[in-house]
């Protein structure tokens, strides 16, 4: 199908019954459709917006293109979850039907303030040259689930940025509120600014924030200030980094910094930190969101998916969805991303196996599956190499591993299945000083998210097996492995 301008403008509204009953069929049809992981009902799925928790409930909207795998018209779509672990789609949260989102209700953040739920996004316009003109727009959502718009609450770029100047995340600070957003320079260079109000409607331009990145991309694009045991964390996703050694592999990338704490009271916008990190290491994550729950803890989601990258799912009329919640905290100047406790409300039947490997790579029984969460601990190594083997069939694995050698994990999609993105490569590295190695997997029909050391790196990738692709096996090359494993079922 042709996705022309007008195609990609097309409004939900103005689609027909029997058009979208089509499309969901063709979706359904779909052999990758995920189990445990949010995904769009039809069309595509990209940016998490409006993280947050309110009424009691976890609320988490997306951007959302209904009427095909393409970036089009974008919508927010919203669900929510007592536990998030089981969410629920509410529907359509923001539609862009006003002069101020009519070419998207693009990306942004949440509040709660005086018994409701604001939300901050970017809407994006065209005029009759297509020239983009952005809107920040806020809009409230009442304990019914109701959501009105409120219109543009900052309707200019300052001087001294361009058009593209989007995605605030919005946070409160005494009786004050902040708003970080994406933007680049007039020479193409990207960076953060911020804002500051008193009521959510009135906001004042405080300036960019000072890093040491002053030419570190041309765009950055969803950022997120929060402080965490003492420290500022600034997370964004810098567009148009080249790749370094194992770093900044894929299309975009996703990153963070730590430093001292911003004095935003006092305007002081001065950020000293260290090193840019990625948050991870794996194929598909971009544009990640955090909140603070009622128990103090930071909470990260991500989307599972990158911008101009073609996917597998596409024929199929829908594309993308997003990781898992990740628990954040600090551990020698970085992000630790701990697999949220809830998600231990997923697992189903238990097997269990020890065994020391050997020169080999071995099955075990009762190890094998579609989706299922995996931790397998490897010790006493004496190999060149050892790891896994997952989603096995006749002519497909994903591969896993160690090499001792050269002292960094690999993961390996290049048989994964379906191709997806190989321009880009199709394994990605990290480096780890330790042999003794433990590393949770959570496998659904499309993913691998990997948590290698109790969150001290993480990699998450689409893969597109067969349906009968469900072995795993377990290696070690020239030399021994003594292996630990762990395995649930994951049911939908």
């Amino acid at each position: 199908m042709k996705w022309t301008k007008e195609r990609r403008y097309r409004k939900m509204e103005d689609a027909t019954k029997e058009e979208l009953t089509k499309l969901k069929k063709i979706v359904n049809s779909s052999p990758w459709r995920q189990t445990f992981h949010i995904q769009p009902e039809t069309g595509l799925l990209n940016d998490p917006n409006g993280f947050s928790y309110y009424n009691g409930e976890y609320h988490l909207f997306y951007q959302w293109f209904p009427l095909g795998p393409v970036h089009g018209l974008k919508y927010w779509y919203h669900t929510k979850s007592t536990n998030l672990v089981d969410w629920e789609n509410v529907g359509i949260g923001i539609a862009p039907n006003d002069y101020f989102d009519s070419h998207g209700a693009y990306s942004g953040s949440a509040v709660n303030h005086n018994g409701k739920l604001y939300l901050l996004y970017t809407g994006n316009t065209r005029d009759e040259k297509w020239e983009r003109h952005p809107y920040q727009c806020l809009a409230v959502m009442e304990q019914n689930r109701s959501i009105t718009k409120l219109g543009p609450v900052i309707s200019e770029v300052p001087k001294g940025y361009t058009d593209h100047f989007r995605d605030p995340k919005v946070w409160k600070e005494g009786d004050t509120f902040f708003a970080i957003l994406g933007a680049q320079r007039t020479n193409e260079t990207g960076c953060v600014v911020l804002y500051r109000s008193t009521n959510l409607l009135d906001w004042r331009f405080e300036g960019e924030v000072h890093t040491s990145l002053e030419s570190f991309g041309y765009m950055w694009e969803c950022p997120d200030y929060f402080e965490l045991d003492s420290q500022g964390v600034l997370i964004f996703s810098p567009q148009g980094l080249m790749p370094e050694g194992d770093q900044y592999q894929n299309i975009y990338q996703s990153g963070y910094v730590i430093g001292e704490k911003l004095n935003v009271q006092q305007g002081n916008l001065k950020f000293s930190h260290g090193d840019f990190i990625e948050l991870d290491r794996g194929f598909d994550f971009y544009a990640p969101q955090t909140m603070l729950d009622p128990s103090g803890r930071r909470i990260l989601v991500g989307w599972m998916g990158l911008p101009e990258v073609e996917y597998p799912t596409d024929p199929y009329g829908w594309a993308h969805c997003l990781t898992l919640p990740r628990e954040l905290s600090i551990r020698n100047g970085k992000l630790i991303q701990k697999p949220v406790k809830e998600l231990e409300l997923l697992r189903g039947e238990k097997t269990e196996v020890e065994a020391l490997i050997k020169n080999e790579c071995r099955e075990f029984q009762g190890i094998r599956g579609e989706t299922y969460e995996l931790i397998a601990h490897f010790s006493r190594n004496s190999a060149e190499e050892f790891g896994m083997e997952l989603r096995v069939g006749e002519n497909e694995k994903t591969i896993i591993k160690y090499d001792s050698k050269i002292k960094k994990v690999i993961f390996d999609r290049s048989l994964s299945g379906e191709a997806v993105g190989e321009q880009y490569g199709t394994a990605r590295k990290c480096s780890m000083e330790s042999d003794d190695l433990t590393f949770r997997i959570f496998v659904d029909v499309s993913s691998v998210e990997i948590f290698i050391n109790d969150g001290e790196e993480v990699f998450t990738g689409r893969i597109f097996p067969a349906k009968e692709s469900k072995g795993i096996k377990f290696f070690a090359n020239n030399g021994a492995v003594q292996l630990k494993a762990q395995k649930w079922e994951i049911t939908s």
